[in-house]
């Protein structure tokens, strides 16, 4: 029965993608009212080749981080149960591909959040290791640098996120990979998985004997592989399930 997968009590490993944030205003990309279906000319924002050859496409780039909806947003019941969980002493572990940190700031641990396509709080320089926050580099902005250049070596400014084209991080995978290994019970939260490698933690985790639960509106390509399926709307299925894991 899919309700058994409740009862286990080893580790739990929670992927979210941008579904787990609509709830806070925070539009997702993919979906009927996504970012890049209403404009799919945004996704190039996203995609690393473009953005280091297009200074005009850099200079909207930083309106657009000026103008994130993240910036005011605040966690929704989803991010808040998936922290109670912890609170409530369950070994788990969040890998998330959103960018702005609304599990840490809804009390998840710092070190139990694995950013694997970055945070937008940070700025660093594509050719040298120079870095500063987000919020510096907006004031240069504001203060008339529509595309400002490293102060260090003059070279191209981006947020400290992973973007189409860019490799992510080795360490920041491997760490993804071993929490996926070592689940007893896999959380797939507002998204697609059709973006790799982060969808392929799905398969990991089911092929090392977790309970893949996958809470979604749409259909994955991972469905067929998990132990439940979830389509309620997220901001009340996460909460029901947290709670029946601490009751089970």
């Amino acid at each position: 029965m899919t309700s058994q997968w409740r009862a286990r009590t080893g580790r739990i490993a929670v992927l979210t993608g941008a579904g787990i944030s609509t709830d806070s205003g925070i539009p997702d990309f993919r979906g009927p009212r996504g970012v890049w279906t209403k404009d799919p000319i945004a996704e190039l924002l996203s995609t690393y080749q473009s953005y280091v050859s297009d200074a005009d496409l850099r200079a909207r780039a930083w309106l657009a981080r000026r103008d994130n909806p993240a910036w005011h947003a605040v966690p929704n019941p989803a991010h808040n149960s998936l922290a109670d969980l912890e609170r409530a002493g369950r070994a788990v572990t969040i890998i998330t591909q959103n960018i702005d940190r609304l599990h840490q700031r809804a009390g998840s641990s710092p070190d139990r959040v694995i950013e694997i396509h970055g945070n937008m709080f940070e700025v660093v320089c594509i050719e040298c290791d120079y870095q500063t926050t987000m919020a510096a580099t907006l004031e240069r902005v504001a203060a008339g640098e529509p595309d400002p250049p490293c102060p260090d070596c003059g070279g191209i400014l981006k947020a400290a996120t992973v973007m189409f084209g860019q490799q992510m991080d080795h360490r920041t995978l491997t760490k993804a990979t071993i929490t996926a290994e070592a689940s007893e019970i896999f959380l797939a939260i507002g998204t697609s998985l059709q973006v790799e490698p982060a969808a392929s933690m799905c398969s990991i985790a089911v092929g090392s004997g977790a309970d893949l639960v996958i809470v979604n509106a749409d259909p994955t390509p991972y469905d067929v592989m998990a132990t439940e399926v979830v389509r309620e709307p997220i901001g009340t299925a996460v909460p029901r399930l947290v709670a029946e894991i601490l009751a089970a």
